[in-house]
């Protein structure tokens, strides 16, 4: 086989070339005539999920999981809009387990959170959720116990409509995508805590400098002294991780079938740990009909980035009796999921390569377009006074004079108090909704940005907000410390407050150079893009780094939630609070 089909074998720690890049990778030979099996599917008005743990081939090879009912991932939830919903979950575990309905509007108690909203399943016990399902959709479930979801303890769910569906599609599939390890998580995230870029292989080198691949030595200079690597993009890498689609990997060869000229609806869920995904079926168009389960004004794209914990559905329409890769490639280019479409099971498609690893810019640590021009060459008279980012006219202050703004943004920022989680503020943030994500500016075709995102309805709640909350995303890499405005979870002396029914807008600020995929439980709110009443309504969005988002919250659920970064690791090292929402008028506000 050949490198120029896109064929070649890549091993796990093949991925480098001796310039310290992502050399070619093609992928290893499918180790099956392909797996054309959907994952199993459990309905009716009473579910029983039992979780245990279990063995799960991953290209051939035998891997430990936790799953239900023998199934990683999870079987395929499926619900009709009217129903009630009641799911048994036995849990066979010797350990505390949960599972919450991520996206689905139930009641706070029914939510899944231990310590949250209910105390969670003890082990060798049963414990019943019931509520009524009132939307339609594509969402899905994991665990919210410790480090369960990283294990394999997660699932689609799809939700029926009552009346007519929107979406005209004469075959649908079920995508899952996520990351699985042999490495413990517990064992993962003891390395990050002791090296936060344990796991980037994709560092940058000398040879790439002279080849003309990376960053300026300027820009390494500055990017040395702010002790940050702009390689850094994602804290789990390839390096350790298989990229999975239903369950299976590269080698799989997982396949969906069609008929030529179908109308194809693909339900893609983004259940990884830690992982972006940039998705894209070369010589396909993707339709978006769907996003987080709400349905949106059809959109064509040729690849989207979906974040981790959201949900997209697409139409594809083959026309030829042929077969095409699904590609989901890891935002940092470290490895793919890959999966193919086609009329009958056993054939395959040219795997394209990866493409090359993006590096962060100076705008990925929040200093607008104007600070960018900091990492250019500086004229001594300038270098003497301060203005520029390197060389002995640093104006005595020994750092960048980029770092030097961001330490001077604590003036800008007086609600973020002084401490170990805040490594860096962002001295410029911008919204960066219209722009494409990080490393797919240059893809060379339409990718998706959110504001190509528009309700197909009117919003259910167009009132101006009565007032504004801002909320700072920080962390510590070297110390992997991460949390909101500064404060960790385990800190945290009291919740954020709402009142029932007021309609409120946040800002989301990013201070840090990663992405973080954001989401509220027992909530919609509606992104603020310039739609108007057609605002895209999302329970998770991905917040760039150096970057802002807004949206319009209504309170419109009494109960205590769960709000946290979707990064399993990030809400495990602290980016996590809880917003309550309570009738009482006379609450006090901590906006």
């Amino acid at each position: 086989m050949s490198e120029d089909d896109g064929m070649v074998k890549l091993t796990r720690r093949g991925f480098l070339g001796a310039a310290g890049a992502v050399a070619v990778p093609g992928w290893a030979q499918s180790v099956s005539a392909g797996i054309a099996a959907p994952l199993p599917t459990v309905a009716g008005e009473a579910i029983t999920l039992t979780v245990a743990h279990q063995m799960m081939q991953v290209d051939g090879r035998a891997m430990h999981g936790i799953g239900i009912n023998g199934s990683v991932p999870a079987p395929l939830i499926r619900l009709r809009q009217g129903q009630t919903a009641r799911l048994t979950v036995d849990n066979r575990l010797d350990e505390e387990t949960s599972l919450h309905w991520h996206g689905l509007l139930v009641p706070f108690q029914m939510d899944g959170v231990p310590g949250i909203s209910f105390p969670g399943i003890p082990a060798r016990s049963r414990f019943t959720y019931e509520f009524p399902v009132i939307q339609a959709g594509t969402y899905w479930y994991h665990s919210h116990s410790g480090l369960q979801e990283q294990m394999g303890l997660y699932g689609p769910i799809v939700i029926d409509p009552e009346e007519a569906d929107p979406v005209a599609f004469d075959r649908e599939h079920v995508i899952v995508l996520s990351d699985h390890s042999a490495m413990h998580p517990h064992a993962i995230f003891a390395r990050l805590k002791a090296q936060g870029g344990y796991f980037n292989y994709q560092k940058q080198t000398l040879a790439g400098l002279i080849a003309g691949r990376d960053q300026s030595a300027g820009e390494r200079w500055m990017w040395g002294g702010m002790r940050m690597d702009p390689s850094d993009v994602s804290d789990v890498t390839g390096s350790t991780y298989t990229y999975l689609v239903n369950g299976h990997g590269p080698a799989d060869n997982w396949t969906a079938l069609f008929s030529r000229g179908e109308r194809v609806r693909l339900r893609i869920v983004n259940a990884s740990a830690m992982t972006i995904f940039n998705v894209r079926i070369p010589g396909l168009k993707l339709t978006v009909v769907q996003a987080d389960g709400q349905d949106v004004r059809p959109v064509a794209v040729d690849e989207f980035q979906i974040a981790v914990a959201e949900t997209y559905d697409v139409i594809v329409e083959p026309d030829a009796a042929m077969a095409y890769t699904l590609v989901a490639e890891a935002w940092d280019r470290s490895g793919m999921a890959r999966a193919t479409l086609a009329p009958r099971v056993g054939m395959a498609a040219a795997v394209p390569a990866l493409r090359r690893r993006p590096l962060a810019t100076m705008k990925d640590m929040g200093m607008g377009m104007d600070h960018a021009a900091s990492a250019a060459p500086c004229a001594p008279e300038h270098a003497a006074m301060g203005h520029c980012a390197g060389g002995n006219g640093a104006g005595g202050h020994g750092a960048p004079a980029p770092m030097r703004h961001a330490m001077r943004d604590f003036a800008n920022a007086p609600e973020l108090p002084r401490t170990p989680t805040v490594q860096t503020v962002a001295p410029m943030p911008v919204d960066r909704t219209g722009e494409p994500p990080q490393g797919l500016a240059d893809a060379g075709h339409r990718v998706l940005v959110y504001r190509d995102l528009v309700a197909l309805g009117r919003n259910p709640d167009v009132r101006v907000p009565s007032r504004a909350l801002r909320i700072h995303l920080t962390g510590n890499m070297e110390r992997y410390m991460w949390a909101f405005d500064g404060v960790k979870l385990n800190k945290v002396k009291a919740p954020i407050p709402f009142r029932h029914g007021e309609r409120v807008r946040v800002t989301l600020v990013n201070d840090t150079m990663m992405a973080h995929p954001i989401h509220l439980h027992g909530h919609f709110f509606e992104l603020v893009t310039g739609h108007g009443d057609h605002a895209p309504r999302k329970h998770t969005v991905n917040v760039a780094p150096g970057g802002t988002v807004t949206f319009d919250l209504t309170a419109d659920a009494v109960g205590d939630w769960a709000f946290h970064c979707h990064l399993l690791y990030h809400m495990h090292a602290g980016m996590m609070q809880v917003v309550t929402v309570r009738h009482d008028a006379t609450m006090e506000h901590g906006a």
